[in-house]
């Protein structure tokens, strides 16, 4: 043991890039290091510090979890509040802002100060908040937070400065809007109800004025009663005690009459009249049984009445279905006189809220729409047409329709793009949509000028791709292509669907696009990849398939033997993965025993099929089953259509198809790709004595992981965006897998008790490939039952807690996971629980580099020579790929195509490739591969290659220009293939021939030199985290390296001396969701998924933040108000008119006095002078101090100013009454006083 010891000590302890002339890696985080080159490389770097600066932009898709709406009739703009504490406020279609409370608390009601530019939002922490909206961010004004009541209901009458608060204990209290300040006038609830009452009413669930008299305020409680209020006489001028709870109140815009809804299901209309009962009670959906009794129903929850001049009144009401219907889907019930007509929903009914074409509650109504807000989308039906037709939302509320499971963001494509795939997605359009126009159209927005075509692509767990038109800052769906129409549709409960227990086999794991040259690659979950091309015209095909067996023989997986610990290179070529071109199966076929093998998990369709135009596949590569175990996910991916290749790999091995000659030119294992190079020393195993056996034990883990977490990833709410706020979702999300991989079989959420885990671990987020994990017995015994009966159950939770505090320093296996899976696993670490592994027998093989203290924590806790940590998985999985011309070897004089392949090892392999030039010869000569040239070692898993010439300057990948191959045959004009190359050596003669490769993996970026192999500068991105995603960039006419790491920084690189740019703690932890989805682009922005259905994007830009209040839209447009009606001299004679009603005479502070300063605390906003103090720091905190100091100086002047004002005018009073009272007196005698 001791002598393994020191073979491992004296690999670690070396360097890692000693071979290639680097400089030692162990340099400090933050510290980058450039060593003795063999030439001078003088780039002229243009970045600086100054260009970057991190800010959120837009949010594009439907809030999540909403929980309130709101409308300003005369502005046009709607508001929607969400549990998390956000609110979303649209406009017409450009204008979009978000904005969120500081505290996270659930938003309880919206309330829109009509035509003011402003918004009033209430809390479930009991803090009422105002908003600006004249500003294109709305900021917080003023907080006002109750300490001893909970808020349950506001109302503000329009063009009042007076809100009305009721509250849990029946309360009803009054806030000046202007100052934020609580009025002494209260109405307690014991004086709102009869002194009699024995019950207290329960609490407040209604608050509004009268339409005949605004000093009248209707009050509802939820026990049922109703009180109208005398604000002037401070009595109640009627009670109505009912037996049935309130959920709403609705006036007639009269005055005269309301309706009531409640928990039975019925609809009560009373009159002021008579009180003491109900003027009529109707039960909608309730049929009389023959019994003679009712239908329970239930609850109507709202309830809007609303007049019309031209037809009979609305009642427009949510529930108050019957309960005997089983499975009846949510509905909207509009009753228009004798005509009922129910709307089903497809999801439950949160708010609605009627549209209305006057602000005012005393006129007639003459309501035009009605905007339903459901629990997953946003519908507005016309009410003008007799069928009532919905609107089409020009707003991307669609974007979770099926679960997202993966993000591509494309900025400055070509500009012809969005109008080609506009036109084809245009023709597939949903009909039957009201013809008016949009009725939310408030707001300005105006193209910017820093404007460019941005794409943004997500996949969806139902296979279906979207392309969005990202550019502007708005988003717009541009076309829709679903890739399970290649397959067959699996019967339900049959095929090999069901066997592996999935729901959902077509979900994209990852994309890959070519703009130029409209090629496009999806890889599917049942490890399938599809190429598509795209053609403006329909055509009939037949879909060509490839069946690959990229699986490790049973030889790869080795087992340690106890007897046997000699260290030598395994034999290569002896384990290779085998292609399949045809069909050597059938999909029903069997090895010997019983077991599958070499079949796909999905059958193509073998018919001819006709296509519609847009993307058109053109082949479909399928892994297949192996002895009995289904194949592994696709990890990376990589296409170039200059060259016609497509790569892709997985924890087995690499694979290189040539999409133009239909054939497979490479299939090799991982191990197989080193050749003499293996910079590993890997060890050998005693000999297998039963090779099924042994193939089912260790592969028998990933089969059961694959079968049961298939399941999960089928609703919306329950897949990988899924984020559960309480205590019972955590646990049953603590049940589910803990990984979240782009394969069969992975659920793709994380548990959400992450912050508690993230601030105990804080700095201690080591990546999954630094070091072993050594901890723990072979989780599943073999017994002698055979392995199908230790298999995991479904209900079986796949992993457990840690044991100890040191295992959630330790990394978990990930050798069958994906490029990105060993991040994804760390995060499952933080949580103290370690991975439900295939490899039961022993651990990853990862290379511990100077890490004494981890190697030290290795070997302490090994148990005995054939499970200790030295014992390692020899696999390792493909995690990037990169096509590119480059240099192979260093004696090349010229760059030929290359395929650049990192590890999870972090080795970087370089493979070059010859491929024919000609035309007719590409299509006939094979492409051959060479053997394996330069090898880059790096600490943890590559993420990215990227390629700069010798002057900074990216260097793009060559591609095809577009044709289509679907158009009629022209005689005049050939139809060849037309390439783009951009070579490393054009435009820099004077520094000679050679380029520069940019390596980055999940803890260090290098920039070597090519072909001389050398290692120019090295930066440890990271000591404490590692990184999720990176990309190399281009910002500001240069390029930069952009990283995002699991601990939330973003940072940047300059290139390629890798100098620190920027470092932000942008988000305070991490989640699955993020990590699946950030994605980096040109121009300095980025974006990810901040719920299960939002995108949001960000930007990195300095000149972007500059120039962001321009692109981004006004929320608030000054418009005059619309007058009231003249009522007329008769009808104001008779009493139909609105009495006068001053309000500031009862709540002001001389009538109502202070309120109890216990009661509420007033805090200022972050929009106000205050807020500024408090978020001022820095350089820039100072210019903003010296800023508000000026403000401050002059408000204390204009106050001086005002004062001094004040006391001339006093004093000229003075004076004036002096000389009118010496007048007075002046003629009288002393005895006349």
């Amino acid at each position: 043991m001791k002598k393994f010891r020191k073979v491992l000590d004296g690999l670690t302890t070396s360097s890692p890039g000693g071979t290639m002339g680097s400089p030692s890696c162990g340099s400090a985080a933050g510290t980058p290091t450039a060593a003795p080159t063999p030439k001078e490389i003088d780039v002229q770097e243009t970045l600086v510090s100054e260009n970057f600066q991190l800010c959120k932009t837009v949010r594009h898709g439907f809030p999540y979890q909403p929980t309130s709406l709101a409308f300003d009739p005369v502005q046009k703009i709607l508001a929607i509040g969400s549990r998390s504490g956000g609110v979303r406020i649209l406009g017409r279609p450009g204008v979009d802002c978000y904005c969120q409370h500081e505290s996270g608390a659930a938003v309880l009601q919206l309330q829109f100060l009509i035509n003011e530019g402003a918004l009033v939002t209430a809390c479930a922490d009991d803090t009422l908040h105002l908003w600006n909206l004249r500003q294109r961010r709305p900021a917080v004004l003023h907080s006002l937070k109750f300490n001893r009541e909970r808020i349950t209901f506001c109302h503000l009458p329009f063009q009042s400065k007076w809100l009305y608060v009721g509250t849990e204990r029946g309360n009803t209290h009054i806030v000046n809007i202007e100052s934020f300040i609580l009025s002494g006038y209260v109405i307690m609830w014991n004086k709102a109800i009869e002194l009699s009452t024995k019950t207290h009413p329960g609490p407040v669930v209604h608050l509004s004025d009268s339409p005949k008299d605004e000093g009248k305020l209707l009050i509802g409680f939820e026990g049922g009663t109703i009180v109208q209020w005398d604000l002037r006489a401070k009595k109640a001028d009627f009670r109505i005690y009912y037996d049935e709870a309130i959920h709403s109140v609705s006036w007639h815009h009269e005055g005269k009459q309301f309706m009531c809804s409640h928990s039975d299901g019925s609809l009560t209309l009373w009159t002021l009249r008579n009180t003491t009962k109900p003027f009529q009670v109707t039960f909608p959906h309730g049929k009389i049984q023959k019994d003679g009794r009712k239908e329970s129903c239930k609850p109507i929850l709202k309830v809007e009445y609303k007049t019309s001049r031209s037809s009979e009144p609305f009642v427009i009401f949510s529930g108050g279905l019957s309960y005997d219907k089983a499975g009846r889907r949510p509905a909207l019930t509009i009753m228009h006189g004798k005509a009922i007509t129910v709307l089903e929903m497809d999801y439950p009914i949160v708010e609605f809220m009627v549209l209305c074409e006057t602000p005012y509650n005393n006129e007639v109504q003459d309501p035009y729409a009605v905007v339903v807000l459901l629990e997953k989308d946003l519908i507005v039906v016309d009410l003008t047409q007799s069928n009532f037709p919905v609107f089409e939302n020009p707003y991307p509320m669609d974007i979770h329709e099926s679960p997202v499971t993966c993000t591509a963001y494309f900025a400055d494509c070509p500009p012809d793009i969005i109008p080609i795939l506009y036109s084809i997605g245009a023709k597939n359009k949903k009909t039957g949509y009201s013809h008016k126009e949009w009725p939310i159209g408030g707001g300005t927005w105006t193209l910017g000028s820093h404007t460019y075509p941005e794409i943004i692509i997500t996949g969806h767990a139902d296979g279906s791709i979207k392309f969005w038109d990202a550019s502007a800052f708005t988003l717009q769906m541009l076309y829709k292509l679903k890739t399970s129409k290649v397959f067959e549709k699996p019967k339900p409960g049959e095929g090999r669907a069901a066997e592996l227990g999935e729901e959902d086999p077509f979900a994209v794991q990852m994309v890959s696009w070519c703009p130029h040259s409209r090629i496009f690659c999806v890889v599917g979950i049942s490890a399938h990849i599809i190429l598509y091309r795209f053609s403006k015209y329909d055509a009939n095909t037949q879909i060509v398939s490839l069946e690959v067996r990229l699986q490790c023989e049973p030889e790869d997986i080795i087992t340690p033997s106890e007897n046997e610990n000699n260290p030598c290179f395994s034999e290569p070529g002896s384990h290779s993965p085998q292609p399949h071109h045809q069909h050597p199966l059938s999909p029903g076929s069997r090895t010997p025993d019983g077991a599958k093998d070499s079949i796909p998990c999905l059958k193509v369709k073998d018919k001819m099929v006709r296509v519609p135009p847009g993307y058109q596949s053109d082949l479909v590569i399928q892994l297949l089953w192996v002895d009995g175990e289904p194949p592994q996910q696709i990890t990376s991916l990589d296409l170039n259509s200059a060259y016609g290749l497509l790569a892709f790999g997985n924890c087995n091995g690499l694979a290189v198809v040539d999409y133009l000659q239909k054939t497979v030119i490479l299939c090799i294992s991982t191990l197989d790709l080193y050749g003499a190079t293996d910079p590993y020393q890997r060890l050998t195993r005693s000999p297998r004595r039963n090779r099924q056996s042994t193939s089912e034990h260790c592969m028998r883990g990933l089969s059961n992981f694959y079968s049961d977490s298939k399941k999960r990833i089928r609703t919306s709410y329950q897949s990988l965006t899924e984020l559960t706020d309480n205590q019972q979702s955590i646990d049953m999300e603590r049940s589910k897998s803990p990984t979240s991989v782009k394969g069969p079989g992975r659920k793709l959420s994380l548990p959400t008790d992450l912050k508690t885990d993230l601030d105990h671990v804080n700095g201690h987020c080591t990546s999954p490939t630094s070091q072993p994990c050594s901890a723990g017995k072979p989780r599943i015994p073999m017994g002698p039952e055979g392995p199908r009966l230790t298999r995991r159950g479904p209900g079986r939770p796949p992993f457990r807690k840690a044991q100890s505090a040191a295992c959630m320093e330790i990394s978990l296996p990930v050798s069958h996971t994906e490029g990105h899976a060993s991040r994804r696993a760390m995060l499952q670490q933080l949580h103290g629980v370690t991975m439900y592994s295939h490899d039961e027998h022993h651990t990853t093989a990862a290379y511990c580099w100077n890490e004494r203290e981890s190697r030290e924590n290795s070997f302490s806790r090994s148990r005995s020579s054939s499970v200790s940590s030295i014992d390692r998985d020899t696999k390792e999985a493909i995690t990037t790929l990169q096509f590119g011309e480059s240099y192979g070897r260093k004696s090349d004089a010229l760059p030929t195509p290359c395929l650049w392949v990192g590890t999870s090892l972090g080795v970087g392999i370089l493979i070059p490739l010859s491929i024919p030039t000609d035309h007719e010869e590409r299509m006939e000569d094979p492409v051959t591969v060479g053997p394996s040239g330069a090898v880059q070692m790096l600490k943890g898993s590559v993420l990215r290659f990227g390629f700069l010439d010798c002057n900074g300057a990216l260097i793009q990948s060559p591609y095809e220009v577009w044709r289509d191959l679907n158009a009629p045959e022209d005689p005049d004009r050939t139809r060849r293939r037309k390439l783009v190359h951009f070579s490393p050596s054009s435009s820099q003669d004077a520094f000679g021939e050679g380029h520069l490769a940019v390596v980055c993996s999940e803890r260090q970026a290098k920039v070597f030199l090519m072909p001389s192999q050398s290692c120019l500068f090295v930066h440890n991105i990271t000591e404490s985290s590692f990184v999720l995603r990176a990309d190399v960039v281009s910002l500001c006419n240069s390029v930069c390296l952009a990283c995002f790491c699991a601990n939330g920084h973003v940072m940047t690189l300059s290139l390629p001396s890798l100098r620190p740019l920027m470092d932000v703690n942008y988000l305070p932890l991490t989640d699955m969701r993020i990590a699946r989805t950030f994605c980096f682009t040109n121009e300095g922005q980025a974006l990810y998924l901040s719920s299960p259905t939002e995108i949001q994007r960000i930007t990195y830009s300095q000149e972007m933040c500059d120039n962001l209040q321009e692109m981004l839209g006004e929320l608030f447009t000054p418009i005059e108000t619309p007058e009231a009606q003249n009522r007329g001299f008769l009808k104001g004679f008779f009493g139909g008119n609105a009495h006068t009603f001053d309000r500031e005479e009862l709540f002001g502070e001389a009538a109502a006095g202070k309120a109890s300063r216990s009661l509420a605390q007033h805090i200022p906003g972050q929009g106000g002078v205050e807020g500024m103090k408090v978020a001022a720091s820095g350089a820039v905190g100072e210019l903003a101090r010296a800023r508000i100091a000026l403000d401050e100086r002059g408000q204390r002047l204009g106050e001086l100013e005002e004062r001094t004002a004040l006391m001339m005018t006093s004093a000229e009073t003075f004076s004036k009454h002096a000389h009118e009272l010496m007048l007075k007196c002046k003629d009288k005698k002393w005895y006349q006083f």
